[in-house]
Parts: C-alpha cells; sequence; structure tokens
C-alpha cells in the first residue's frame, strides 16, 4: 500500500511540478482542498499554513544567532548524535549536493550542512542554522511537516507552501527521546528534485532510529558515555489552547481548563497560595471553599504529588511555553519571544488571575516587536498574530529595511485597516486593535 507520506511525481517531474503549482495557486484563490490534485496530506498542511496566516512568498526568521545558537546546541541532546546522522546523512549531501539540516522539536535549524554551493542557495530562503522551519513560518514543508505530524514526510517541489522554496526537494523524519517517547528533532534531507526518490525518505527514517538507538545505549549505565545533562521537570504546554497539555515523568497529560489555570497560577506565585488568594484568582463570583478543595483533589489525581497544601503550591519546578515567551524577552530577543508566542495564554480563561497574565504577556510581545526596526519580527506578528494591529503594519509599511515586497503586503493591509475603522488614508492612528 503506497505510504501517504511518500511523494510520488512520477517520472516527468517538471510536469507533475507544475500540476501542483496550478493546484496551489487556486488554493491560495480560495479553491476547495478537494477540488485539488495534491495529496491529502499536503491539503491538510496547506490549510493549516493558511490558518497560520504564512506568507507564501516571505522566507521564515532567523531566531538564533551567534553565541546564543552555539550554546544552545551544546546543550542539546541532538548534540550526542550528531556524528552518527553526519556519518549517515551528512556523507550523502555532500556527495550528491543535497543539504542535511538537524532542527529542534520547535523547527529551529541547529545544524545545516551540506554542498557550499547549495548551502549559500539555501540561504536565500533562509534554510540556515538559527531559521525557523515549523509550519506556522514557513508553511509547507518536510522539517515542518514531520513535526506536525510526528511522521516521517516527504514534500515535493511546489508542494511547499512557501513559492520561494518550490524549487526544493525534502524529506525528514521526527526523533525521539528513547526515554520519553518525546519529539525532540528531526533529521532533514534537501535538494533538488532527486530526492523525491522514495531512498530519500527510507534515508532519514533510518538516520532517526540510528539516532535514537545511539541515545538509548549512550544512557546504559555500563557505557558511561557523555550526553548534555538533561533536567527532569515537568513542562506545561498553555499557549493557544483551551485546555493545557502537561508533561510529566514521560507521561502527556491532558489537563481540564480549570486544572490548567491552577498549575498556571501557583507557577507564578512559587511562594505559594492561600485557599482564598487561588479562588479569588479562579472565579469570578464567591466560591465555597469545598469547591476548591475538590478540584485540587481531582487535579492531584492527575499529577500526583506535583500540587502540594497549605499553602497552595507547586512541588518542583514547571517549565511552561508562556515562560520560554517572557525569558526571551526578558534577553531582549523579540525575534525569539515571536517565534515562541504560540498565541495567547489560555485564550478562553475568564479566570482573572489568568487574563491578566495573557494580557500582560500579549501586551509585552506587541510593545517589543514594535520596539523595533526588524522587517522579519514585524511581519512574523502581523501576519500571525496581528493581521488587525494596524500600528504594527504601519511600523512595518515605513520601515527602511523592509523589502519591496513586505511594504507592499504592509501597505495594502494598512489602506484596508484605515478603511474599516473609519480612518482617513493617511495620518495618525488613534485606534487600538480589537481586543480578541
Amino acid at each position: 500500500m503506497h505510504s501517504p507520506y511518500l511523494a510520488e511525481p512520477g517520472t516527468e517531474h517538471k510536469r507533475r511540478a507544475g500540476e501542483i503549482a496550478r493546484a496551489h495557486e487556486a488554493f491560495l484563490s480560495g479553491a476547495a482542498p478537494d477540488q485539488l490534485d495534491v495529496r491529502p496530506v499536503v491539503a491538510q498542511s496547506w490549510q493549516r499554513s493558511q490558518r497560520a496566516r504564512v506568507d507564501p512568498e516571505t522566507p521564515p526568521p532567523i531566531v538564533l544567532t551567534d553565541d546564543e545558537l552555539a550554546a544552545y546546541r551544546e546543550d542539546h541532546l541532538l548534540s550526542a548524535v550528531l556524528p552518527v546522522l553526519r556519518e549517515l546523512v551528512g556523507r550523502v549531501a555532500e556527495a550528491d549536493r543535497h543539504l542535511m539540516s538537524i532542527a529542534d522539536a520547535q523547527g529551529r535549524l541547529l545544524w545545516v550542512d551540506g554542498h557550499k554551493t547549495v548551502r549559500d542557495t539555501g540561504e536565500r530562503i533562509h534554510f540556515v542554522e538559527g531559521a525557523i522551519w515549523d509550519e506556522r513560518f514557513a508553511g509547507t514543508n518536510a522539517p515542518g511537516t514531520a513535526l506536525a505530524l510526528d511522521e516521517a514526510v516527504q514534500i515535493f517541489a511546489t508542494e511547499h507552501y512557501s513559492v520561494p522554496v518550490h524549487p526544493w526537494t525534502c524529506a525528514a523524519a521526527p526523533i525521539h527521546d528513547p526515554a520519553t517517547g518525546e519529539i525532540i528533532g528531526m533529521i532533514d534531507v534537501t535538494g533538488g528534485s532527486v530526492v523525491a526518490h522514495p531512498h530519500s525518505l527510507a534515508l532519514v527514517k533510518a538516520a532517526a532510529r540510528a539516532a535514537e538507538a545511539e541515545l538509548s545505549w549512550r544512557r546504559a549505565p555500563e557505557n558511561g558515555l557523555w550526553l548534555p545533562e538533561q533536567r527532569t521537570v515537568a513542562r506545561l504546554s498553555a499557549l493557544n489552547r483551551s485546555e493545557g497539555v502537561l508533561h510529566l515523568d514521560g507521561r502527556r497529560v491532558r489537563l481540564s481548563p480549570r486544572h490548567t489555570e491552577i498549575l498556571v497560577l501557583l507557577r507564578e506565585n512559587p511562594e505559594g497560595m492561600t485557599g482564598d488568594q487561588l479562588a479569588d484568582a479562579l472565579y469570578e463570583d464567591f466560591a465555597h471553599p469545598t469547591t476548591l478543595r475538590v478540584e485540587i483533589n481531582r487535579l492531584r489525581r492527575a499529577v500526583g504529588d506535583l500540587v502540594q497544601s497549605r499553602p497552595y503550591r507547586l512541588a518542583e519546578g514547571l517549565d511552561a511555553d508562556y515562560a520560554d515567551v517572557r525569558d526571551a524577552l526578558g534577553r531582549g530577543e523579540p525575534a525569539a519571544a515571536v517565534a515562541a508566542y504560540a498565541g495567547p495564554l489560555l485564550p478562553m480563561s475568564e479566570a482573572r488571575g489568568v487574563a491578566e497574565l495573557r494580557d500582560l504577556l500579549d501586551a509585552r510581545v506587541r510593545c517589543a516587536v514594535l520596539s523595533t526596526d526588524d522587517p522579519a519580527i514585524l511581519e512574523a506578528w502581523a501576519t500571525k498574530h496581528g493581521s488587525d494591529d494596524l500600528e504594527i503594519w504601519e511600523r512595518l509599511a515605513g520601515s527602511r529595511r523592509a523589502d519591496l515586497a513586505q511594504q507592499a503586503l504592509a501597505k495594502t493591509q494598512v489602506r484596508r485597516l484605515r478603511a474599516e475603522y473609519g480612518l482617513p488614508p493617511n495620518g495618525a492612528t488613534f485606534v487600538q486593535r480589537p481586543r480578541r
């Protein structure tokens, strides 16, 4: 049975690429996915890319550079298996004038190896170390789609959502931590149409399995080989979610909205909270103390001793995706903050304490974006989180560093929003964007 994740363009690559390119153009013009002559896995990825407001003409942002990139790579678990991946895939990439890339679980490229000429060409589309190729920033592509689906996948030429990437074909496979089962990154091979061969997908799948086997072997006490130090901590995902997900002791725990709110509030108050303080931050109206105790007991059944009492507090540190955004802001790195910001913190929550955190985080990221003149950061925020944010679009339109395509897009958006807000075509902006 043919795998849905394997591209099969046939022997006439140019003809098939042209057919898909016409389908891509039709999709961008509003055609329904079921009317397109493309694989379902590609059509679904195009839909995700469109919902994320990915600009099909703009390369993804570079979010890690220089010393920060070097330090992050050194501490990453994948650094321990880099020699294995280079041996299996890197040599092939160099010999066949392809690229081998290794990314983390967020789609940030940590290593890009291969023929220098091809690497130089890749720079034009930001296929470089430190760039983020998650679907939300780069659209349909093998590294980002493999991470989104947790499947090895091949993307042929014009199946890419981004037009500048249409000359490329790529195959990628996720790499998992054998101790927890969680994705820690991916391995990819990228090049011309020859990469559309099934052997390319088989190569990266085999390389991913080899990397996982190497990690398992290195963890065996009798082998005593080096691994980057890994903290065993709980981690909460709560951005752009109605229900949080907690990664704890190798488990993936889906939380109710109320339980997610409690963990967020306790994380923000490491010294602990009394029952009255927690109830006041959670409930709009008076809540009987029994109500909170029932919720805490239910939460403990899901997370064990992570939550303590007298006062209510967390027994250990809790990592969180929204904390990653704040940390990037604290380091003065708006590009990294925008990359980590998947959306509002628990957007459906009406808990007072959570709403205050959500509004403050949103405002801090937006202010950091407004304070920069980097067109890539401005465009990334505007297209993914600020389509109705007139001030951001005007900032991008006036950026001297923006290219002609970015300026044209920004000016179009400015005209649209000024008309919607009943403002004159030119002049100062006095309208706030509508609240979510």
